[in-house]
């Protein structure tokens, strides 16, 4: 059975930590102007907070963590600002695979990585292949991802594997149609994080997301430290997961 679906889930008392946490690192360009500083130096500033947040969340047993680095919406931001981001997101898979290695963590991308280009692309797959060995922590890192773009390739796949004669369209339920995204084998988000103060899910995981608990913080992700991190996985821990039923 996919991960991504399941039997129906029973309400529960207050929350185990959570196993997979996913966050919409939101506030870089905030974070720069408020400084007088270049857009481009906050997002620098912002990957330092990205080595913060995936050492802080393996040290609170987080074993899944997602992080929403670039939307598919991106990419209508000012040339000079994405050509920024993008060569920061290369220089960070160059300088930073021996370290994922050396502390456990496995790396994987979801997203429409090919509109980088050829060495982008080539750049995520050797990293995903160095790192496939790590057991610490599991670091998703969502690239030119949006989630109904992801759900509309989905149905597109089940269609295909539907008119081949793969799948019987009886047969396509939720396990199922799982199957298709590209979160296929990733378990749902427990916890979803957003920083900077907004309250908005911005096209994130948003089939994943229909059973997780939200919490929305007041801080500019280049200012993420593990103290931020354990803030929200005590609002998670104190909550009560129902799952839809009754209280």
């Amino acid at each position: 059975m996919s991960a991504a679906s399941g039997p129906a889930r029973e309400a529960a008392g207050p929350a185990e930590p959570p196993t997979h946490v996913a966050i919409i690192m939101d506030g870089n360009r905030r974070w720069a102007q408020a400084r007088g500083l270049p857009v481009a130096l906050g997002h620098k500033a912002g990957a330092e907070a990205v080595r913060r947040t995936i050492e802080a969340a393996a040290d609170q047993g987080v074993t899944w963590l997602t992080l929403f680095a670039f939307s598919s919406e991106n990419w209508r931001r000012p040339l000079e600002e994405v050509s920024a981001l993008t060569g920061l997101l290369r220089l960070y898979l160059r300088s930073e695979v021996a370290s994922l290695v050396k502390e456990g963590v496995r790396l994987r991308v979801i997203g429409d990585y090919d509109r980088f280009g050829p060495e982008m692309t080539r750049s995520i797959r050797m990293a995903e292949e160095a790192t496939a060995g790590g057991t610490r922590l599991n670091l998703n890192v969502a690239l030119s991802y949006g989630a109904r773009d992801e759900i509309l390739a989905a149905v597109r796949a089940a269609a295909r594997a539907a008119a081949e004669g793969r799948l019987t369209p009886e047969a396509i339920d939720e396990a199922a149609f799982g199957g298709f995204l590209q979160t296929a084998g990733i378990p749902d988000p427990d916890l979803i994080i957003r920083t900077s103060g907004e309250q908005r899910l911005s096209n994130f995981l948003l089939w994943q997301a229909a059973y997780a608990e939200f919490v929305f913080q007041d801080v500019l992700w280049p200012d993420y430290d593990s103290g931020h991190l354990a803030e929200a996985v005590g609002t998670y821990v104190r909550r009560e997961r129902r799952y839809g039923a009754r209280p």
